[in-house]
């Protein structure tokens, strides 16, 4: 199992440095921040006092104060506010980066892995655009509310990362898998390989969790950073969505190159004869 999987990372490492898969970042990046740069223009402030007027009904800015200072970290009660209000928004912006990669970047990635590796793989069109759409946005209400719920936990390194990255891993695993195959297997197929490759597709999405908390810590250190500017907020937001972007389109290159390569070597394996039986003459 680990040999398919390491070779289709160094296969996709060398596919995200071509310029085409590069170029794949910047329409996904410019839609996720034209739409977000005007949510974050028009509601950021206005989310910040509304976090802020709840805390402070509620006693909670004491309460969080009193534990952050166990940990060390009482400094961090200052901008509680932005910190809870940004961590809400990160998983629609997600969302929305992870629709954008389903749209526009799936497709060519495809299409650049298939005509390059597996040109005589036939196309069977088992799933489609509509099918990529509604598994990403079933999938991703349980992930976001397995995310909210897990923030806590980000105060209890390394439980917190540890958990973020299992999320990523379930959630690359569902949607992408679906993505790399929808052209090329049919529905049977798909559900073959999904079940064979279960425990080596949960890992490469594990994997590229684990990738996915670089972007989580640049935000972390943007809201902590805010009690010096708000207007440091959307530079923050800008620059974890283009992370979010690369590791998307890197991951969808891998599960690309191990998906294709796992398709490909099911069907030459059902291709050959079944084994000849030896027939014995009766001699009595």
């Amino acid at each position: 199992m680990i040999r398919p999987i390491l070779g289709s990372f160094g296969k996709a490492l060398m596919s995200q440095l071509h310029m085409r898969m590069l170029l794949l970042t910047i329409a996904p990046f410019f839609l996720s921040v034209a739409i977000w740069g005007v949510i974050l223009y028009f509601n950021l402030q206005p989310m910040i006092d509304w976090v802020h007027a709840y805390f402070a009904g509620h006693d909670m800015f004491r309460q969080v104060s009193g534990w952050l200072e166990t940990f060390g970290a009482g400094f961090a009660s200052y901008v509680v506010a932005p910190l809870v209000a940004m961590w809400v928004l990160l998983p629609l912006m997600i969302l929305t980066a992870l629709a954008f990669i389903a749209l526009f970047a799936m497709p060519a990635i495809i299409r650049h892995v298939a005509s390059r590796h597996y040109p005589q793989l036939e196309r069977r069109a088992g799933g489609s655009i509509w099918g990529s759409l509604w598994l990403s946005f079933y999938t991703f209400i349980l992930f976001a509310l397995l995310w909210i719920a897990s923030l806590p936990l980000l105060f209890l390194p390394p439980l917190g990362l540890i958990v973020q990255a299992l999320l990523w891993g379930w959630l690359t695993y569902k949607v992408l898998t679906y993505d790399a195959l929808a052209e090329h297997a049919d529905r049977e197929e798909f559900r073959a390989l999904q079940k064979r490759h279960r425990g080596a597709l949960l890992l490469i999405g594990t994997i590229t969790g684990a990738l996915g908390a670089a972007p989580m810590l640049l935000w972390l250190g943007g809201v902590l950073g805010a009690a010096l500017s708000i207007v440091f907020f959307p530079l923050f937001a800008a620059v974890s969505i283009w992370l979010y972007v690369l590791v998307f389109v890197f991951t969808g290159l891998w599960f690309a190159h191990f998906c294709l390569a796992a398709l490909a070597e099911m069907r030459a394996v059902s291709a050959m004869p079944a084994a000849t039986t030896v027939q014995f003459k009766d001699i009595n």
